[in-house]
């Protein structure tokens, strides 16, 4: 049973999107690979707007002490297996944000990122690569 569910976890992964605290801009692009220029859909990769409907949490924006508490909560309700892709450089190592006083480090620290899609803001050729990348460690 294992097997199918990973099976019809990499045919057609259903993502989740978490804004932590971002600038918004990886969260554009983000959209921008559901447009009909990209059109990730064609593909089964659909945005889903429940976490307990999810296959894998797309997150962005820096980790900081109000964001923690929601971010493991929306983990929690994520079924698992579940795949954790960090967009972004403030996702990815905090960016420019990382001596600050309320950021709780990056998200490594607290989940079990699965892939690191680097980029201020990561072009939505990266994010679809990083998805597929994901869905290659199933």
């Amino acid at each position: 049973m294992k097997d199918l569910r990973v099976w019809g976890l990499k045919k057609s992964p259903w993502v989740f999107h978490v804004a932590a605290a971002s600038c918004n801009n990886c969260d554009i692009e983000i959209l921008d690979v559901l447009t009909p220029r990209f059109d990730v859909e064609r593909f089964g990769i659909v945005l889903v707007g429940s976490p307990r409907h999810a296959d894998a949490l797309l997150v962005t924006g820096v980790l900081n002490r109000k964001s923690l508490p929601r971010v493991l909560r929306v983990y929690e309700q994520t079924p698992k297996p579940c795949l954790v892709i960090a967009v972004g450089t403030c996702a990815c190592d905090c960016h420019m944000f990382k001596d600050s006083y309320n950021v709780v480090g990056p998200y490594d620290r607290h989940l079990p990122v699965d892939v690191y899609i680097p980029g201020c803001p990561p072009k939505p050729e990266a994010i679809i690569a990083g998805v597929v990348k994901a869905l290659s460690k199933l």
